[in-house]
């Protein structure tokens, strides 16, 4: 393992990404809820009330849980399913608990495989962690700065 974790008891590497795993998908819940509150004012909003929608609620607050915790295990697919849960009001009463497995297999995969995988694709290096998403974020803003600056 490289400096970030080397001497770091795998108690506290683990709790760390459960920790950010618990941040994110309440953030993303939290974010999905948010495209309720504006209701008619959003174009999704004005869907949301819909009957196939409030059957979909429904089916989210009776087996929903199952599919956020397995989520965790996916790449992409836990952010879509988060917010899901938060847009189609899914109770926190099984929406906590969810997470909460969710994150622990995410934990568990990450403090193993992920750590590892890590280490052999850069050498250990997590400079790269800051480095690929300062990159993304130039390349994104100057997309869509470009784009307006066409566009007016």
């Amino acid at each position: 393992m490289d400096d970030l974790v080397r001497g770091w008891p795998l108690w506290a590497v683990f709790a760390g990404f459960w920790v950010i795993a618990m941040l994110r998908s309440n953030a993303t819940y939290w974010a999905g809820r948010g495209l309720r509150a504006g209701g008619g004012l959003t174009r999704v909003g004005r869907h949301l009330d819909r009957p196939a929608v409030v059957r979909t609620e429904e089916l989210v607050d009776r087996w929903g849980a199952p599919g956020v915790a397995l989520s965790f295990l996916t790449v992409g697919v836990q952010t879509l399913v988060n917010a899901a849960a938060g847009a189609l009001r899914m109770p926190l009463r099984h929406y906590v608990p969810a997470t909460a497995v969710g994150a622990l297999l995410w934990a568990t995969l990450y403090t193993s495989v992920g750590v590892a995988l890590w280490d052999a694709l850069t050498g250990g290096s997590w400079w790269w962690l800051l480095v690929v998403p300062a990159v993304v974020g130039v390349v994104l803003g100057a997309t869509r700065w470009l784009g307006r600056a066409a566009g007016a």
